[in-house]
């Protein structure tokens, strides 16, 4: 999914500052939303579909099960996969606060899925009634761990030249010393960078990026086998296995919910 990564060298142009409206709509498959910032919070869920937010420290994607926070004045832009049902609900910069102070993805609880859903589709018939639903969504918000889909993008030329390989192919099961050859620094050095500059191994980095490619698949309809073959993985069950671990269901799970959010 390397359309979805934050430019490199950033746009010469400011981004555009939006000041958008809580609701909600379907947008197409490859719907994007260009660079921009806003000075309100912003939380935007997929109620069907996936979407991917990059910023300039990575990008984050969030499927039907989980909400995107991104908080005022971080610059970011959006891309749509799959026919997807988003639903935004604008936090008050007096209120951000009480969330995290960084781009990041939460789990949607059941809770959380009925609140976001009555905030964006039905008319506020009673005098303060969203203010009281949208401090349910930060209070569950603040009790809820991050669950990021986060994969970070490196600075170091050396580390750059290795992600940009798994990039344009995620299923390569090249090894890190034959990536270091390409990008001339040893593995040793490599897998030193990974966790310095990003946080984690390579193994996990590389399937992150993996799992990115394998939302975007399954949207699309793919099977489960071949999502798995076409994103590197040797077999189906250790593809489901990685798979359940960072999204939190089965991959066969995830395309039934899609089927029945668009029915």
């Amino acid at each position: 999914m390397p359309e979805t990564r934050q430019p490199s060298p950033p746009p010469t142009t400011t981004p555009r500052k939006t000041s958008p409206r809580s609701g909600g709509g379907w947008l197409p498959h490859g719907y994007r939303l260009d660079t921009h910032s806003h000075p309100q919070g912003q939380l935007l869920y997929a109620a069907a579909g996936a979407l991917a937010t990059t910023t300039a420290r990575g990008t984050w994607v969030a499927p039907a099960n989980r909400v995107t926070w991104t908080p005022p004045g971080f610059d970011h832009s959006h891309r749509i996969y799959g026919r997807t049902d988003a639903r935004l609900v604008v936090i008050p910069a007096e209120l951000c606060d009480a969330l995290v102070a960084h781009p990041s993805v939460f789990a949607v609880s059941p809770l959380l899925r009925e609140a976001f859903l009555a905030l964006t589709d039905r008319r506020e018939v009673r005098p303060g009634a969203h203010e009281r639903l949208r401090a349910v969504v930060i209070d569950e918000l603040t009790a809820t761990p991050e669950q990021s889909l986060h994969l970070p993008e490196p600075r170091d030329d050396r580390l750059r030249a290795v992600t940009d390989l798994l990039h344009a192919d995620p299923g390569r099961t090249t090894t890190l010393t034959e990536l270091g050859r390409a990008a001339g620094a040893s593995d040793r050095t490599l897998s030193r960078l990974f966790h310095t500059e990003l946080g984690m191994s390579f193994h996990r980095w590389r399937t992150t990026l993996r799992i990115h490619h394998a939302l975007v698949h399954l949207t699309d309809g793919r099977s489960v086998t071949d999502t798995a073959t076409e994103c590197g993985w040797s077999n189906p069950s250790s593809f489901i296995e990685a798979f359940t671990e960072v999204v939190g269901q089965t991959p066969g799970r995830y395309q039934a919910e899609l089927r029945d959010d668009a029915q």
